[in-house]
């Protein structure tokens, strides 16, 4: 028998189910993590939140939905939903066209190619706490910021615009949402840089000839050609962006306190829920808060695929 003729046999199926089986074992173990830490974590939250928990007992008395009433109508929780969909409007495309831009910057052959791509993906790697800690002496009253601007001559600018040269960016319930917008604007645009590179790469070099045969410029190739085929890329980077805008945790929790001061001006959706844990332990409270963010983040998800289509095959 020749070597073509093996070649040819068809595998054995005992073979091709003990392939298979070998797969399936190897993600059941991730599988099974999944179903009890994600699907079984939200499932028994909605339970939590249809009762009144104690901590130690379990289960008092079925309330419903009553804690979801009471959350909806919390001034303070509306104030949250209002914080967090605020900031996700202007954060995530803000961020986008930024991480878009420095990727089609790095894409580009040019000197210190790596050096530049390290260097705005390093703000991503550092530490949030004490990125958000710098961020706020760089923009307290006597911070760098105002000093800067005070040497170079911009306060009569910033007076037109209501700022005092002596500005509390953080501490003002007027600038400290958008104060920390531009930070994670500036942390967060590496990564998405990243996801972008990824995607720019995917494109063939011979779109761009077919282009620059027809006289295209810079700006007509990535307005016709480079921005419509990376649709699936938008999709996750904005899909990535929405659900980490709608989490908002930590920056506004070391900015504003546990109480999003000042004046709430930094409470968060998570925030609230932090707060409903942890400082009035009301566990099913915030059990329903939780499901609650889940509902929005899902809806949020699915309007994203229906805009953007097909997420990109990497």
């Amino acid at each position: 028998m020749t070597a073509a003729s093996l070649a040819r046999r068809p595998r054995a199926p005992n073979k091709g189910r003990a392939e298979a089986l070998a797969g399936y074992l190897f993600i059941a173990v991730p599988m099974a993590l999944f179903l009890v830490l994600n699907v079984g974590s939200i499932v028994y939250a909605l339970f939590i939140s249809v009762w009144k928990w104690n901590l130690r007992s379990g289960p008092v008395e079925f309330t419903g939905l009553r804690n979801y009433g009471t959350a909806l109508s919390d001034p303070i929780f509306q104030t949250a939903i209002r914080n967090t969909l605020y900031y996700a409007v202007v954060w995530v495309p803000l961020t986008m066209a930024l991480g878009l831009f420095l990727a089609v910057i790095v894409n580009q052959k040019i000197h210190g190619q790596t050096f530049f791509r390290a260097a705005f993906y390093f703000p991503a790697i550092a530490s949030s706490a004490a990125i958000t800690t710098l961020w706020i002496f760089i923009m307290a009253p006597d911070g760098i910021f105002n000093q800067v601007r005070g040497m170079v001559g911009l306060n009569p600018l910033f007076s037109l615009l209501g700022f005092t040269a002596n500005q509390n960016w953080i501490g003002d319930q007027g600038t400290a949402m958008n104060t920390i917008i531009l930070l994670n604007a500036w942390t967060t645009s590496g990564t998405f840089m990243l996801f972008y590179l990824a995607s720019l790469q995917s494109i063939s070099h011979e779109v761009y000839e077919a282009a620059a045969i027809d006289g295209a410029g810079a700006w007509q190739t990535f307005r016709r050609i480079t921005f419509p085929l990376l649709k699936p890329g938008h999709y996750f980077v904005a899909t990535v962006a929405v659900i980490g805008a709608l989490q908002l945790f930590d920056q506004a929790l070391i900015g504003g306190g546990v109480d999003g001061a000042p004046n709430n001006a930094l409470m968060t959706m998570v925030l609230y829920l932090y707060n409903a844990a942890f400082k009035q332990f009301n566990f099913s409270y915030a059990a329903a808060i939780g499901i609650i963010l889940f509902v929005v983040i899902f809806t949020a998800t699915l309007v994203q695929r229906r805009l953007f289509g097909q997420a990109p095959a990497w």
